[in-house]
């Protein structure tokens, strides 16, 4: 069975894999059929297209070369299959040497032949445009095409649209999608509506569309937050990911750097572990950029004050870390929800506006795209060397750490917890509070689809333990624990500073959103406070008082506060 082609970011990496691990080389396998000298107006899909027919083919040309230039200097070394450069001197292997290094075998044809009563079926889904969405477009979809004839349209798009056009065609049961991204916060509120379809229930109705090599319990607990009160899944996890906290270590390992920190502040610099460090560290690195003449802040801000993103780093990235959980709103009694202090909630605590104002207080050392930055510009803004810290999702820790195309800090990159008031590292431990956000999502079938059995066999596939190590490695994302055992992955890691091994280690200091069926509402509500804040529109104070009257309001509505 075919399982994938290898993408320009998988290419990379095994081919840098083959200087990570020890004894690891495939150069004395490599066979060159030929050899091209690259010139002015070439690049690798069009010398494949030449060689093979084939433009998909250019993962091959990578591989044997770098395999060659293990142990021949004469031959290029790819670091990146967007870049070559005129005068390289590349390995092409001869066609089916080709073909058996683009493919991976399992020995049987389960999925093409499952896949015949639907040859030529066109599922279509819709997901944001992010590093392990863009690899299940890019590479794992036309694998599942080529191997079932089941033809994937994929779009990625932006994470507003991601969301607002399934709701619209599930709202109005027209069946445009086939299948959707389930973000592991919002599928509360999915569930409540009946929009989705019980896989559960599906695989039960299509038992000969059971693929053997589909098995729900090789998955990560995190599929139980894609799971009904009654054990049904209705997604299957496609990414998950811890949001860190990145740092620039050819900066903080400076020498020069360190002796003129610790002479301002008293104690050595450090990756921060308390909020007041982190503001040192900050404030200490803004000034040295003015200083030297550099475009570099002292921290990123997610700050966005027109989108949620703003919301959302405050909720589970900033007020976690001081302790206070599930956006300061409790379930005072079943069903009765609660967000004033005055009535039993959390959201205008002196903790929560505590925390909102440290976050507020960083705009200033932060770059002027602060309030204008998505995760998107977040991660951007670190990978320009623009911010010596910052809170980062982790699906961009691997580009950012790995690919100089891209990202002006490779090699720089250091990954740590994030900095955490006293007492909140220890009930995370204790499993009674946590530090941050663990994001992630799963590919689920609306309710609405016309083509729920084709849709299956893809999730299925994409399913499979057998595609996760690429994946995760592209996508700095882990559904499966196998996967963190991968030489692919471990040798990612060893780039990445031992990202995936926190996430493995650590993770269970995290915790995804709290389970709302309400979460949209009072998103939405909550959000406009809190863009004032970041604007100085409203101060931290008032903002935070008449944003838990607005939430409880809100709630008031839906029925879930009395």
């Amino acid at each position: 069975m075919k399982k994938l082609v290898k993408s320009v970011s998988i290419v990379m990496l095994l081919a840098l894999a083959l200087t990570l691990v020890p004894g690891h080389t495939f150069a004395q396998d490599v066979v060159c059929e030929s050899d091209v000298v690259v010139q002015a107006d070439d690049w690798l899909s069009k010398i494949a297209d030449k060689v093979f027919g084939d433009v998909l083919a250019f993962p091959a040309i990578v591989d044997a070369t770098n395999a060659m230039a293990a142990t021949d200097d004469s031959y290029a070394t790819i670091a990146d299959a967007n870049v070559i450069e005129p005068g390289w001197k590349l390995c092409i292997p001869g066609g089916g040497e080709a073909m058996a290094m683009m493919e991976v075998s399992s020995g049987d044809d389960w999925f093409a032949t499952a896949a015949q009563p639907y040859a030529g079926v066109t599922i279509r889904g819709i997901s944001e445009s992010t590093p392990p969405s863009n690899y299940a477009a890019d590479v794992l979809a036309p694998a599942f095409q080529e191997e079932t004839g089941i033809n994937v349209e994929f779009e990625t798009t932006s994470w507003d649209q991601m969301y607002a056009k399934p709701i619209q065609d599930m709202t109005a049961n027209t069946g445009i999608y086939d299948f959707i991204y389930i973000e592991q916060d919002i599928i509360y509120t999915y569930l409540a509506q009946n929009f989705l379809t019980n896989l559960d229930q599906l695989l039960a109705d299509n038992s000969e569309l059971a693929a053997p090599t589909f098995d729900r319990e090789k998955f990560t607990s995190f599929i139980d937050n894609f799971k009904d009160a009654e054990g049904n899944i209705y997604g299957v996890p496609m990414e998950a990911f811890i949001k860190v906290y990145l740092y620039r270590t050819d900066l903080f390992e400076n020498p020069d750097i360190q002796a003129a920190f610790e002479a301002e502040y008293g104690y050595p610099l450090a990756p921060a572990t308390t909020h007041q460090q982190y503001r040192d560290i900050a404030e200490f690195f803004t000034k040295y950029g003015e200083e030297n003449g550099m475009e570099l802040w002292g921290t990123t801000v997610q700050g966005n004050t027109g989108h949620a993103s703003a919301f959302y780093e405050y909720v589970e990235t900033i007020a976690p870390s001081f302790g206070l959980y599930n956006w300061g709103i409790k379930e005072v009694s079943p069903g009765n929800y609660k967000a004033c202090v005055a009535n039993g909630g959390e959201m205008d605590s002196d903790l929560a506006k505590e925390a909102l104002q440290f976050w507020v207080d960083m705009l200033p050392y932060a770059p002027p795209e602060a309030t204008s930055s998505t995760w998107d510009e977040v991660a951007a803004t670190f990978a320009a060397g623009r911010a010596a810290q910052g809170w980062v999702y982790g699906e961009n820790a691997a580009w950012i750490a790995t690919d100089p195309t891209r990202s002006q800090v490779v090699g720089n990159v250091g990954v740590a917890l994030p900095p955490v008031s006293e007492g909140v590292m220890d009930a995370a431990a204790a499993g009674t509070g946590y530090i941050g956000y663990y994001d992630g999502g799963a590919f689920g079938i609306p309710y609405s689809s016309k083509n729920k059995e084709a849709t299956l066999l893809w999730l299925e596939y994409i399913g499979q333990e057998s595609v996760q190590p690429a994946w995760a490695a592209a996508g700095s994302r882990i559904v499966m624990d196998s996967t963190f055992d991968d030489p692919l992955v471990q040798a990612q890691d060893a780039r990445t500073d031992n990202y995936y091994t926190k996430m493995r280690e650590e993770g269970p200091l995290f915790r995804g959103a709290p389970p709302f069926p309400f979460h949209p509402q009072a998103q939405t509500t909550e959000q406009t406070f809190i863009w004032q804040a970041l604007t100085g529109e409203s101060t931290v104070s008032d903002a935070l008082d008449q944003a838990c009257v607005a939430v409880e309001e809100q709630l008031t509505q839906l029925g879930y506060s009395q």
